[in-house]
């Protein structure tokens, strides 16, 4: 059965529901909730929305965390991370325009500061899906060149501090940066990207508790938050390995194009792909990339001119099981006006040891999205 983009958007979200559940299974003891607002400026590089979007933005979110255990190698490794999902909730402007955004998430937060420190920085990427969006539409929505569909990627990164108030509570502050896209599975798609400060609460809590003593006055009191020890050294790791990444997208064409159809067009990305694995946190990768998009035919009807070739270097930050990927290319030959420099941000999951998965966005003209790769790495050889 195929299915349209809509319905691969509500599976999308149907897995990250999904794994609300398992997380909820996770045996750490030490759990917390927190309650963040955000209010900011938006970023827009766009022309028709400038008017809805001067007074800015304001939002809300819901965290349910874990705190990993002190007891695993890579917790030890990065400083005992917190991790969990959240629920957003966001104002930001007109809604007959932008509609009621609200967001399903995951998350991860590493602490830097010694942990002794009260005052303790930190570092928290988010990503998660985006949807009750307001999209484009050429008869009701024509000013909307942000957001082409109901739903979008959403990603956010904050740095900022969590100051201990008591033993229980934490005041968490920042600055991050919200952005809304959807790769240009729909246009228009200039993407919202939000700006601002945060601050919340965080609460600490050992699930232990109502076991130990649940009276509503427990005279056996647990820990309720664990206690942080110095995060060790990295490890040199030495190791090489060559890949094939094999990935698909579906893209619309822009309007400044100058194609007048909304045709929907595949796009491939087949990449190999040298990595060197240098140490617990950082790998660095070049390699070769072919490309075949489907959306190039209005303008290139013969079916050589809608492959292109290329190549690329980057690195990667592994924490766990995942890696966050970021590589800078260039194209080999003529780049059928995408200009010169692509970017590739991905998220790796490693499944095996030979086998893992990637979502990543592949970006033409700079950092503007071209399609989102969703695909499959094969690692056959490593030494």
């Amino acid at each position: 059965m195929r299915l349209n983009v809509n319905q691969k958007f509500g599976m999308l979200l149907g897995v990250l529901l999904l794994s609300v559940g398992t997380l909820l299974g996770q045996s750490n003891k030490f759990r917390m909730i927190e309650m963040r607002g955000h209010s900011g400026s938006h970023l827009y590089g766009g022309e028709t929305l400038g008017e809805f979007l001067k007074y800015g933005y304001s939002s809300g979110e819901l965290r349910l965390g874990w705190q990993s255990d002190d007891d695993s190698e890579w917790s030890a490794k990065y400083g005992q991370p917190m991790y969990g999902i959240g629920l957003y909730s966001g104002n930001i402007g007109n809604a007959d325009v932008f509609g009621n955004p609200n967001a399903v998430f995951g998350w991860m937060t590493f602490q830097t500061s010694k942990p002794h420190r009260r005052n303790v920085f930190e570092i928290s990427p988010a990503f998660g899906l985006t949807y009750n969006l307001e999209p484009y539409n050429e008869a009701t929505n024509p000013q909307n060149d942000a957001i082409g569909s109901r739903f979008a990627v959403y990603f956010n990164m904050n740095a900022g501090f969590a100051y201990q108030l008591t033993r229980e509570l934490d005041l968490t502050y920042g600055m991050d940066i919200t952005h809304f896209s959807n790769g240009r599975t729909f246009v228009p798609n200039w993407g919202l990207n939000m700006l601002g400060f945060n601050l919340g609460l965080r609460y600490h809590y050992n699930r232990l508790q109502q076991q130990v003593d649940p009276g509503p006055h427990p005279k056996n009191i647990v820990e309720a938050r664990r206690k942080r020890i110095s995060k060790q050294a990295n490890e040199l790791i030495d190791l090489n390995s060559l890949s094939f990444y094999a990935a698909i997208g579906t893209v619309q064409n822009y309007a400044e194009d100058g194609i007048a159809e909304v045709n929907r067009y595949a796009a491939y990305s087949f990449v190999l792909d040298y990595e060197y694995r240098y140490n617990t946190m950082i790998s660095f990768l070049a390699g070769f990339d072919f490309f075949r998009d489907e959306s190039l035919k209005p303008k290139y009807p013969e079916s050589a001119d809608r492959n292109l070739w290329g190549v690329h270097g980057g690195a990667a930050y592994h924490f766990w099981r995942l890696a966050i990927l970021l590589e800078a290319g260039t194209y080999l030959g003529d780049d059928r006006g995408k200009d010169p420099l692509f970017l590739r941000p991905a998220l790796r999951f490693d499944w095996t040891q030979h086998v893992k998965l990637q979502l990543g966005l592949k970006t033409r003209r700079g950092a503007s999205a071209d399609w989102i790769e969703t695909g499959v790495v094969f690692t056959p050889f490593s030494w």
